[in-house]
């Protein structure tokens, strides 16, 4: 999509209209070969394999998906740890224990989502997380993340750095949402690495 070098937030809400056009024209089809291809590049990463606890989410929609790639984690013996959204947009966390630990959640008029269902750990959680996978719209050459705008991961990132715990971060996207340069603003933070179906970045 070129270089974008506006940092406004209408500059964000126009890319991001953008990207989620470009994600509803996958078909199911697509959509499953390229989760299935995501887990088995992100199971590569040393930071996985080293990784005792990781937070991820579960994939919603057009989302690159992560089911696969959460119960590989789990059949490894890693803590997974998966968000529950509280109502001023912060997250909370609950452990993954299989597809049947899931609960479909629907918060306002926003996109169902699912969430542990088994007791909440309470939001500074995340902060023992060996990786932190983070969904996002894309990345781009300095590893800057366009999130969905929602605010929830700003957040978990400002805790991290509260606590001063130092997770590998890393973001989970299709081969076409790695891009040139998306805007940003002063509080945003870039990831060490992004994964797609068919590589592994990092950013320096």
């Amino acid at each position: 999509m070129g270089e974008i070098g506006r940092t406004t937030e209408p500059a964000k809400r126009t890319v991001r209209r953008e990207f989620l056009a470009a994600r509803n024209r996958l078909t199911a089809d697509e959509v499953r070969q390229a989760a299935s291809a995501l887990a088995r590049r992100a199971l590569e990463l040393p930071e996985l394999a080293r990784a005792r606890t990781v937070a991820a989410y579960v994939s919603v929609g057009t989302e690159p998906g992560t089911l696969a790639l959460l119960d590989a984690l789990s059949a490894r013996g890693v803590s997974v740890l998966l968000p529950a959204l509280l109502p001023d947009n912060d997250l909370d966390w609950g452990a993954y224990a299989g597809e049947g630990s899931l609960a479909r959640v629907r918060h306002g008029g926003k996109m169902a989502l699912l969430e542990p269902a088994g007791q909440r750990l309470g939001p500074d959680a995340v902060t023992a997380a060996d990786v932190v996978l983070l969904p996002g719209l894309a990345v781009d050459g300095r590893g800057m993340r366009l999130g969905r705008g929602g605010g929830s991961y700003d957040r978990v990132l400002a805790r991290l750095e509260r606590a001063d715990a130092h997770p590998a971060l890393v973001v989970l996207l299709y081969d076409f949402e790695v891009v040139e340069r998306v805007p940003e603003e002063p509080h945003d933070r870039p990831v060490q690495a992004v994964v797609t179906p068919s590589a592994v970045r990092r950013f320096t």
